[in-house]
């Protein structure tokens, strides 16, 4: 599920800013980048992010800012005075008179080391804990929006499944019933042509193995089962994404299953319909923790 959080926490000696953002993915991938001068957080990092974060990529960007102290500073005085005894020569080939001044020195690239002092893992992480902590937590609310707002559209995709197989199980009765008497009157216009003569039972006996093996009945109420199992899922607290992934596989595996044995156009068209409305909440799915 797609998501943005940030958070910007400090300390007496750091200011800590965190930025989590994801995208939808079937896995849980963790990418992080930190500022110059924060230790190797990566370990800590990813421990923290999988408690909050179950499925999607998530990119994490973390800034560790010092406040700007004398200390911070440093003149290269080898890089000055390289600086300045070029400089000289090339004054003297050129018989410049213009003196050099250390304010136009100290500009030049090197010179002044402005880069923050190097923090250990101990002294940096803390205020990275808390601040991350706080930025997954606005993440999570930004989620759980867009899934109240998923599990809704789910919904009523189920209760178009719902619709549809109602269709099919009306249908189905009449499906052995017309290829009663389709097959009876094609038997009936060959004996009459051949003028031959042939028993009740075995149109009977014929009718009765079109009727076991286009009997959809255990399929349709092994779906209906999936739908609702589908349903409690998605009003749970804690949702399953793997587990919703699970269902969905079942609920097409069955409408597959009913489109091959109902024999009927009407049938066949109400399984594609489901198929397409399957189809979408698959998609929807693989993004769900």
């Amino acid at each position: 599920m797609t998501g943005f959080g940030e958070a910007a926490r400090q300390n007496e000696l750091l200011v800590a800013t965190v930025e989590v953002r994801t995208i939808n993915n079937r896995y849980l991938k963790i990418s992080t980048r930190c500022s110059d001068g924060c230790p190797t957080l990566d370990p800590q990092i990813d421990g923290l992010v999988r408690q909050h974060v179950k499925r999607g990529t998530v990119q994490v960007n973390v800034r560790i800012q010092n406040p700007s102290t004398p200390d911070q500073f440093r003149i290269n005085e080898e890089v000055l005075d390289g600086y300045r005894q070029q400089l000289q020569k090339v004054q003297q080939r050129w018989q410049g008179s213009e003196p050099l001044t250390l304010d136009a020195l100290l500009l030049l690239p090197g010179v002044v080391d402005d880069r923050p002092p190097l923090r250990d893992t101990a002294e940096v992480w803390p205020l990275v804990q808390t601040t991350l902590t706080a930025a997954l937590e606005n993440l999570t609310a930004m989620r759980r929006s867009e899934g109240q707002a998923m599990a809704a559209d789910l919904t009523a995709n189920l209760q178009l499944i719902e619709k549809h197989l109602q269709q099919v199980q009306s249908r189905a009765p009449r499906v052995v019933e017309a290829y009663r008497q389709k097959l009876g009157d094609r038997i009936s216009q060959w004996l009459q042509e051949n003028r031959l003569d042939t028993q009740p039972v075995d149109l009977l006996r014929e009718v009765s193995l079109f009727a076991e093996r286009s009997d959809i009945s255990e399929e349709c109420v092994r779906l209906q089962s999936h739908i609702d199992q589908f349903r409690t899922t998605i009003q749970q607290a804690e949702v399953s994404g793997r587990r919703l992934d699970f269902l969905t596989q079942e609920m097409f595996r069955e409408t597959n299953t009913i489109g091959s044995k109902g024999n009927d156009a009407d049938i066949s068209q109400q399984v594609i319909e489901i198929k397409t409305v399957i189809e979408r909440i698959r998609e929807m799915v693989q993004n769900i923790e």
